[in-house]
């Protein structure tokens, strides 16, 4: 099936359930399909079902056993050309097995879909679905049967995967775990509309790549980062706004039925956006134990919230750190300015709290998108191709008994990560300060790739790189031009409006 030209970008995704779709095989399949509130599962859903014909029902939070009953039995009739109300089915054995005959019925010829969205929601009042829907799967396997296409879809991810885990019901019988995850930030911008690199990395700072925002915000993307501040203002920083930050980070969290002590996460999600980046250091800034903070940090890290940094060089303890924009910019900017922000003064809130955002959230996003551009795009310019695993390290020059940190290492493709003598294919230091970047710059890279090499690290084919928010003086520029090991990258390149400078060119 083509993918409706409305559907901006998931080719892949979209390849992937079209195949799920054609799978020959005379039997019920399952997929289960996962993401993160706003990533715009329920869109790729309904034009997947549209395309194919299929029959689509979506749970409601607030609805109880029997409301939801009497609405997916009047989905069904209208789904069979039946007026509403004219069947009932009281159980969900019932529904869910008439469910699969209509949609069979209803396709002959091609393959049967039926998709229950939000299944999440059902199961807080109906936990019996999934082992009856293990039931009908059984059922299916065996005999003369029409291949029904079955995609359960949930935002509660730690519900989704434990679908399939353990002892349950569902375990061994999904073909498909689709983690729908948010545009990566060439396609959100184009997905905003937003001309200006600079104005797309700040937006993509707070927002991050999640489709849903952009109908959220209602109003127009910043033109240029000189359109930044007041669009902040008028969008996460309004109480009046759907996209206000406070209150999307508590509907998120909401959304995982094991988030219960609300204000212990908001604790610790804090402690994380100021820097705690070790269960040792988040449970000292909360007043509390290294075990008592162990299990909550397990289930932000499960939800997508937050993640583990793995050095690249060597096995230590993984740095945490925030994952979702929307809940960092609300912990950094947003919480402690609230009484300020709710009295109306936005914009004097915001002006105060520019230095945190500049250092606390646009540098670090700066260099999470030099990393990223990294693993996507930098086997176009690369001498050996692509590279293989890419993140940070830091590590201890003997020689001057130094402390360094990398905010861009990449390994060679199929080097293992933290082996002792690693092959290194890029070293590299990002910056979104106004100054460009030049000579010492590039010395200091110079400097940190010999000290890897007298680590024992094979630096050989190494690239220096250098991501600069606010370009680079003319003397690199022309360094870069003559040497093979130099690259440059500026907000044009990193968003594909130009080529990197360097390697020779």
């Amino acid at each position: 099936m083509d993918k409706p030209a409305r559907l901006l970008a998931r080719d892949r995704e979209w390849a992937l359930l079209c195949d799920f779709l054609a799978d020959p095989a005379p039997a019920m399949r399952i997929a289960v399909v996962s993401g993160r509130r706003r990533h715009g599962k329920s869109f790729l859903l309904h034009a997947l079902a549209e395309a194919a014909g299929g029959l689509y029902l979506t749970a409601v939070r607030e609805e109880g056993r029997g409301p939801a009953l009497r609405r997916f039995s009047d989905e069904i009739a209208a789904y069979a050309g039946l007026q509403a109300g004219s069947i009932r089915f009281d159980d969900w054995w019932t529904l869910l097995r008439n469910a699969v005959q209509v949609v069979v019925g209803g396709r002959p010829a091609g393959r049967p879909l039926l998709i229950i969205d939000e299944l999440p929601y059902l199961m807080q009042h109906s936990p019996e679905v999934p082992g009856i829907l293990q039931a009908l799967y059984d059922e299916t396997q065996f005999g003369d049967h029409s291949p029904v296409r079955l995609i359960l879809c949930g935002s509660a991810i730690s519900v989704m995967h434990e679908l399939l885990s353990g002892t349950k019901p569902l375990r061994g019988r999904a073909v498909i775990d689709l983690r729908l995850q948010a545009f990566d930030y060439r396609t959100a911008r184009t997905y905003w509309g937003i001309g200006s690199p600079e104005a797309a990395l700040r937006v993509h700072a707070v927002l991050g790549g999640a489709p849903g925002y952009l109908p959220l915000a209602g109003r127009p993307a910043p033109r240029g980062a000189a359109d930044f501040d007041t669009w902040v203002t008028q969008t996460v920083l309004d109480p009046g706004r759907a996209v206000f930050s406070r209150a999307e980070a508590e509907y998120l969290l909401r959304e995982d039925p094991r988030i219960t002590q609300h204000m212990l996460y908001y604790d610790l999600l804090s402690a994380i956006a100021h820097g705690a980046g070790t269960p040792s250091k988040i449970g000292a800034a909360l007043g509390r134990e290294r075990g008592a903070v162990t299990y909550p940090l397990d289930v932000l890290e499960s939800t997508g919230y937050v993640t583990r940094e793995q050095d690249l060089l060597k096995a230590r303890s993984p740095i945490i750190t925030l994952t979702d924009p929307v809940i960092r910019f609300n912990q950094l900017i947003t919480l402690p300015q609230a009484s300020v922000i709710d009295q109306g003064f936005a914009a004097e809130a915001w002006k105060v709290s520019a230095p945190t955002f500049n250092s606390k959230i646009l540098g670090p996003h700066f260099e999470a998108l030099a990393r990223e551009w990294t693993r996507r795009y930098a086997h176009e310019v690369l001498p050996d191709g692509l590279p293989g695993d890419v993140g940070t390290c830091e590590f201890t020059d003997q020689a001057t008994r130094t402390k360094h940190e990398i905010d861009v290492l990449a390994l060679t493709l199929g080097q293992p990560p933290r082996h002792p003598r690693a092959r290194i294919a890029v070293i590299g230091e990002a910056k979104a300060t106004l100054d460009r970047r030049g000579g010492t710059d590039l010395a200091r890279l110079e400097h940190l790739r010999a000290a890897l090499s007298r680590q024992g690290h094979e630096t050989d084919r190494a690239v220096l790189a250098l991501f600069s928010m606010s370009g680079f003086h003319p003397d690199l520029v022309a360094t870069a031009a003559r040497r093979s090991d130099v690259l440059l990258v500026d907000l044009a390149a990193l968003y594909g409006d130009g080529a990197p400078l360097g390697l020779g060119a």
